[in-house]
């Protein structure tokens, strides 16, 4: 995959010769190596410039990952071209890498896959998993780069040997939660400097500086998910579709769903109930029998979740954690046993397979993993 160049004429990714690592290193005296994966937002612009301003060689790089209809989300051409804007301004060279193909088959292929499943994904996570923190990550090193930098609202803990992602220092913008598959090992050589920064002081720094990032919308959409088609067509292109009878806790037919395969655990809109006063929620979906089960506010909750593929930073932890269900849901109260299963210390609402739950003690994570049921 060869990189297209914008910046200094004659520059050749290459040419970055191999150089270790040190956990330590960057704030210190000397000059460090970062490549900044730069999104053509305002936060990575901005680590690209508090990177330059500690002295080291910034080279930005920007992904194309996705190559069909695209009008929000992250990595559009605007993108890009933004992104190659703010280098040239910083007098630094950028280069594209493209990872299509590898985005295609990592994270919109189990997106689809998921649906045709009834679960419910978290392709910005696979996306972190697989293409920014794997093959980014492992070509940064190739390449001889000693820090890979993103714009990530996230800080690292590293202390008595022990590396840790915390929460960035502006809870509201804090991305712990989509980044909790990162290892220490992976953790070495991550660099994250707007983490200690809140959001409306990156973007004064930004329009401090005339960056055309500075006032740039955030991103908050899945990327190849047109809002002009929205999730049902991208699909119905993919997999086929099925109506699903939407019944009661008691097995009785209460309504229809268009699609078993468009509906989440925890959704009330979007389903034909007719007319029914009281508010109804699907708390199960069977794709095999085209059916969803719905229940009131109380069927919703649960005492805990039944997980899989844990992922954790150091070991597995047992015992009283805080953990979160959502990007930007609230932290809660649980414990986690001895087979990594959570068991609420209150119930909450039941979380739909397929997404992810987040374990931290504090604003450390601990760890985290994907949601495949609830417990009774």
């Amino acid at each position: 995959m060869s990189p297209e160049r914008h910046g200094a004429a004659g520059s050749d990714p290459e040419r970055y010769g191999a150089a270790g690592s040190d956990p330590e290193r960057h704030g210190a005296a000397g000059t460090s190596r970062v490549l900044v994966a730069m999104s053509g937002g305002v936060d990575s612009s901005v680590a690209a410039v508090l990177c330059q301003r500690e002295g080291h060689e910034v080279v930005g790089v920007t992904l194309k990952l996705w190559g069909g209809p695209q009008d929000q989300g992250c990595c559009a051409v605007s993108d890009v071209d933004d992104a190659r804007r703010v280098c040239q301004q910083l007098g630094i060279d950028h280069f594209v890498f493209n990872y299509a193909a590898e985005f295609e088959r990592d994270v919109v292929e189990p997106y689809v896959d998921a649906h045709r499943l009834g679960l419910t994904p978290n392709p910005c996570i696979n996306c972190n998993r697989h293409v920014k923190f794997d093959m980014l990550l492992d070509r940064s090193r190739r390449l001889g780069f000693d820090w890979l930098v993103t714009g990530h609202h996230v800080r690292v803990s590293r202390r008595e040997g022990r590396t840790r992602l915390r929460r960035g220092a502006d809870g509201a913008k804090d991305q712990s939660y989509v980044l909790y598959m990162l290892s220490g090992a992976d953790l070495a050589d991550l660099w994250f400097p707007v983490g200690d920064y809140r959001k409306d002081e990156l973007r004064a720094l930004a329009d401090e500086l005339g960056l055309r990032t500075a006032h740039k919308p955030e991103s908050q959409d899945v990327c190849f998910i047109t809002e002009a088609a929205g999730r049902e067509r991208f699909l119905a292109e993919r997999i086929d579709l099925h109506p699903a009878e939407l019944v009661d806790t008691a097995g009785q037919y209460v309504g229809a769903a268009p699609a078993v395969e468009l509906v989440t655990v925890g959704q009330r809109k979007g389903l034909d109930l007719g007319g029914a006063p009281e508010r109804r929620y699907a708390i199960d979906v069977d794709v095999a029998a085209r059916r969803v089960t719905v229940g009131g506010a109380d069927d919703v909750t649960a005492p805990g979740v039944r997980l899989t593929d844990h992922r954790w930073a150091d070991g597995a932890a047992e015992g009283d954690v805080l953990a979160q269900t959502s990007a930007h849901g609230p932290a809660l109260a649980g414990r986690l046993d001895a087979d990594g299963q959570l068991h609420w210390t209150r119930p909450q609402r039941r979380v739909a397979p397929g997404q992810a739950v987040v374990f931290y003690d504090g604003d450390e994570v601990l760890g985290g993993a994907t949601a495949a049921g609830h417990l009774t």
